[in-house]
This record gives C-alpha cells, structure tokens and sequence, in this order.
C-alpha cells in the first residue's frame, strides 16, 4: 500500500518558505487540490477496510470538500473551548451548515475529531511538499531534511498536535483502530521509508521499526515537553535534535 513517503517524492514540487514564524494557536486551514487525492485514496482505503463509512453521500469529491469545510470551522472552536465543551450545534454554525446538512456528512461529533486527525495528517504532508523535500536527490539528506521540516511543522502547530495527543484517546474502538493504521502507514511507514532509502547500517543490530517509532516520537517532543523547558522551542532546539538522530543514526549530514 502506498505511503505518504512515495506521496510526497513523487508530486510535483510547490516552493514556499519554511519558518516557524506562525502562530501555533492558530487553527491551519488547507485548500483541497488534486495534489491530495492520493493522500486521501491511502486514508479512505484504510477507512473503507475498517468499516468506516462517515458519509451517505456518493460523490466523493464533494465529501472531501464538505469534511475539511466542517473541520475548519470546527478547529478554531476546539482550540477556543476544547472537545467536550463543542456542541455539534456550535460545529454546523461554524462549517456555513444547518444541522441537517451536517449530518449529511458526519453522524457524530467523534467523526470531527477523528477527521481533525486526519486534517493533521494532510497539512503535515502539505508541509513536506511545499519544502520541496522530493527534489533533494540525495537520500541521507533528504532524511536530515524531513527531521528538520517535521520539527518546524510540530512548533508551527504546537496547539494542535497538543490537542490531538490530549482528545484522540476519546475516540471510539473503531475510529482508534483506524487512527492507528494511518499512524503506522502515513507516518511511521514514511520514516521507515526515508531510512530505508538511506541505506542506514542500524546501530547494534538495531531494528528499523523500532527507529521509525522512535523518531516519530521524538517529533513531538517539543511541541508535548517544550512547556517544561527554560526557553520557548526555537531553531537551536530543532538543529539539537536533527543532529542528534543523525548522529544516533550513523549518518554524516
């Protein structure tokens, strides 16, 4: 099954400046574009396995457009008054829906919650295309690259990768075992195929599963523990931590 790694190398490149200037309380909002239907064909197989059917609409386009419509406007309310204190009232108000036409395209309130992970997913991976991450040709550092790319996008969101650590365990059995899958395949799988590509020698035997985990941990780091630190996250903290999962690695970047 496709990863976001074979996503984002194969797409054409859109060139932005990276920084980590925004504000991390902001809600980020994403336009949908032909550059995430395949992104969105790996989470809806995943979905679709799993018996997660969030629509009775047919047109799947429109559900796309609808379900990022109703997290956008879902965001800021979440960030403002957290989950629990939402009602999905609040939510239909906030998407430019009526109640029935919310209902149309989600049936609960853990469905926003579940398609704000999702969200996360994407505008992650939208980060990543727009550093131009796939035109670097050279694998240990287009490896360097996606650490310190992913590391700027983690402060830039701090708020919401802290909302999502905090509320995801709400959700039911059967959005959990879904969020999961697409964690393993999206993000885990993604490292797992940068370090693979790279060729790197695995310190002490070690496996490339557990390192693929472990650096998707250490991502959010700062954004979960950064509040304990003398200094608010900044760009020494990101080159500390590129650095040393390069060193840890092996790898001369």
């Amino acid at each position: 099954m496709l990863t976001i790694n074979s996503i984002v190398l194969s797409l054409n490149h859109r060139s932005s400046a990276c920084s980590i200037e925004s504000d991390p309380h902001t809600f980020t909002e994403i336009t949908l574009d032909n550059s995430f239907k395949p992104f969105s064909a790996v989470a809806s197989a995943i979905e679709a396995k799993n018996g997660l059917l969030l629509s009775s609409a047919k047109d799947t386009d429109l559900i796309e457009q609808k379900h990022h419509q109703i997290v956008n406007g879902a965001g800021e309310l979440f960030f403002k008054k957290g989950y629990h204190r939402t009602t999905i009232r609040e939510i239909a108000v906030a998407s430019g829906m009526s109640m029935g036409q919310l209902y149309h395209y989600i049936s609960s309130k853990d469905d926003v919650l579940f398609l704000t992970y999702r969200h996360m997913q994407m505008i992650w991976y939208d980060y990543l295309l727009q550093s131009g991450l796939e035109d670097i040709k050279d694998a240990k550092k287009r490896l360097s690259e996606a650490i310190r790319y992913t590391l700027e996008f983690m402060i830039d969101n701090k708020d919401l990768i802290l909302f999502i650590y905090t509320e995801i365990k709400y959700l039911e059995k059967k959005y959990l075992r879904v969020v999961l899958e697409m964690d393993d395949k999206n993000v885990v799988g993604f490292w797992r195929g940068l370090l693979k590509n790279a060729d790197v020698k695995l310190p002490n035997g070690g496996d490339i599963d557990f390192l693929s985990n472990f650096i998707s941990y250490l991502m959010v780091f700062l954004p979960l523990r950064g509040w304990n630190l003398k200094e608010k996250p900044n760009q020494d903290h990101m080159d500390f931590l590129t650095n040393f999962i390069m060193s840890g690695l092996g790898v001369n970047h």
